[in-house]
């Protein structure tokens, strides 16, 4: 039952959305066609993500920092509406990680992500959807990155967004 539910969302969000991977349990999309080096990059991206900031932050407790967030991350970078940014790391030659807690609904964030940021010049290259989180690489202009986002585990009804921004190598 889950696995079909799971298939018909992701078929509702490659359908609207363009993304070119749907995942599986294994957090590996099937037929993605992406390189042993893309996966290595990937998984990377995502260890740096979940090492930035606090997840469990709350948006009640989130105290929101000023745009434009640092040097490095890019300013035509919007985050949907009822979304806090709280915390930005600076790693270096990985690049920019910004942390955000928002009360928009997980599949409106992802839809926002997949339309709105897509339409704003952060072209997805790859990403997948799973049940209560998604991911997806961008680029735009000389900078690429990753977009991460996750239901809250804490806190009821919210989700959290991590976007990491690099310059292109």
């Amino acid at each position: 039952m889950r696995r079909a539910f799971v298939t018909a969302a992701c078929a509702a969000v490659l359908a609207t959305a363009g993304l070119t991977a749907c995942g599986s349990d294994s957090g590996k999309g099937e037929g993605d066609g992406d390189s042993a080096a893309e996966r290595a990059a990937e998984e990377k991206s995502n260890e740096e993500l979940e090492k930035a900031a606090d997840q469990n932050v709350c948006l009640a407790d989130a105290e929101a920092l000023d745009a434009p967030y640092a040097d490095g991350f890019p300013e035509a970078f919007v985050f949907p509406p009822d979304t806090t940014v709280y915390d930005v790391e600076d790693r270096g030659e990985t690049g920019i990680i910004v942390t955000a807690i928002s009360a928009t609904p997980f599949q409106d964030i992802l839809d926002f992500l997949n339309n709105d940021e897509v339409d704003a010049g952060f072209a997805i290259t790859s990403g997948e959807t799973e049940e209560h989180d998604a991911e997806a690489n961008w680029k735009s202009g000389d900078q690429t990155g990753r977009w991460a986002i996750r239901e809250s585990a804490t806190c009821d009804g919210e989700t959290t967004i991590q976007v990491l921004a690099s310059a292109t190598n």
